[in-house]
């Protein structure tokens, strides 16, 4: 494991996300900090994170992974998130941690999805927590209309992730995008897909990050209608021949 001051990071952690509104307990930050240790480590081996500065690790994955939870404070309960995407089990486990949800956890990259398979059981989260090496559309025709929540942070353009979430999401189910800086264009495709794919867009929530490290939105949209197309589309559609253009 690497040299954390977890004393220190814990309540550096609890602090932050307190200034967000989100409670963390003494618990729940040790879980998170032993998360982003593990991934730190993995990193000395593989590539999953360019930041592995401890502190700077904290509030650009712990933290910014949370402000969701700053967005959508009633996500919790006994509902189902499925994260798009998750790297290195970002924000998909720190969720987990700090709700009740069970959770998937989706990457096409098989290395990744074995790292993050070993965080979870190494967090003791195996029972609400599942991870596949699979891609989105080949995951959705065995899983339509099952998960209350898709999570997805800046993995691809937010009319794909629309396209991507549609087809898992349940009626009144929500997607959330966590971007940096989205352009108006982007803004403006991702509406005109999200009334192809059954959603709307519900709220535009905007966040500064601790130290001047960054500005972040978070983006929610609702499935209010059935698509008016047949989703998911043949794989890598959503990508090369992207709705809402």
């Amino acid at each position: 494991m690497t040299n954390f001051n977890y004393t220190n990071l814990s309540r550096l952690l609890i602090d932050s996300l307190n200034g967000y509104g989100i409670a963390c307990s003494e618990h729940q930050a040790e879980l998170l900090l032993t998360h982003l240790d593990l991934v730190i480590e993995k990193n000395k081996v593989m590539n999953l994170t360019r930041i592995v500065d401890p502190a700077e690790a904290v509030y650009l994955h712990i933290v910014d992974s949370l402000l969701i939870l700053a967005a959508e404070p009633c996500m919790s309960g006994s509902g189902r998130l499925l994260d798009i995407g998750t790297g290195a089990g970002f924000p998909g486990i720190p969720l987990a941690v700090m709700t009740d949800l069970k959770a998937v956890l989706i990457d096409s990259v098989g290395k990744k999805i074995t790292a993050v398979n070993e965080f979870v059981s190494a967090l003791g989260l195996a029972k609400r927590v599942r991870c596949d090496a699979i891609r989105a559309e080949e995951l959705a025709r065995k899983s339509q209309n099952s998960f209350d929540y898709v999570v997805a942070r800046a993995v691809s353009q937010t009319n794909t992730l629309v396209e991507y979430a549609a087809p898992f999401l349940k009626m009144q189910g929500s997607l959330i995008v966590c971007k940096a800086n989205p352009s108006d264009e982007e803004l403006s495709v991702a509406s005109r897909a999200a009334q192809i794919c059954g959603l709307e867009n519900v709220s535009r929530e905007t966040f500064e990050l601790p130290q001047g490290l960054g500005h972040r939105e978070i983006l929610t949209y609702k499935k209010v209608r059935k698509s008016q197309i047949k989703l998911p589309r043949r794989t890598g559609l959503a990508q090369h021949e992207p709705l809402g253009l």
